[in-house]
């Protein structure tokens, strides 16, 4: 059993999951953790940092086979514009190295929005805030925990 701060918040919240550690390999994303664990890359869910034109930070939980529409998400809050956060900044705010982001368990709390088709799954996995460690969650806790905010912001495929 792993003890990231992300294992730690789900145990906390007395959340149902299961762990699924994999080989991690740079740069490999969702389509390594996929193939790795034998799962659907649409069921696995990442966690990007982003910010708006305030520099405010926040999470996006998109589809690994998808990308987000960051004109979409940006006319969605309200923003000018909305970009992928400097990673330095991104690891002080979440406590996580790239790679092993989680939105459980972030060193300081940010606003959540997920891909309103994530909450249609069965099952999703989500990054256990470690590199190489997956978590199984229901996607119900994704709002019922975090508090994320459904948003359509995928770039059609």
């Amino acid at each position: 059993m792993s003890t990231t701060a992300a294992i730690r918040a789900l145990r906390a919240a007395d959340v149902s999951f299961e762990e699924h550690p994999y080989r991690y390999e740079d740069r490999g994303g969702t389509r390594v953790s996929a193939r790795e664990l034998g799962v659907n890359e649409h069921h696995v869910v990442k966690t990007l940092v982003l910010q708006d034109d305030q520099r405010r930070l926040l999470l996006m939980l998109m589809h690994g086979d998808r990308e987000v529409s960051l004109k979409a998400l940006a006319r969605t809050l309200g923003v000018k514009h909305v970009a992928p956060a400097d990673a330095a900044a991104a690891q002080r705010a979440t406590g996580y190295q790239f790679g092993g982001t989680s939105p459980f368990g972030t060193r300081q709390p940010l606003p959540i929005y997920v891909e309103r088709s994530i909450l249609d799954l069965p099952r999703i996995y989500v990054n256990g805030g470690a590199r190489g460690l997956l978590v199984s969650v229901s996607p119900d806790v994704l709002t019922e925990v975090l508090q994320a905010h459904a948003v359509d912001a995928a770039i059609a495929s």
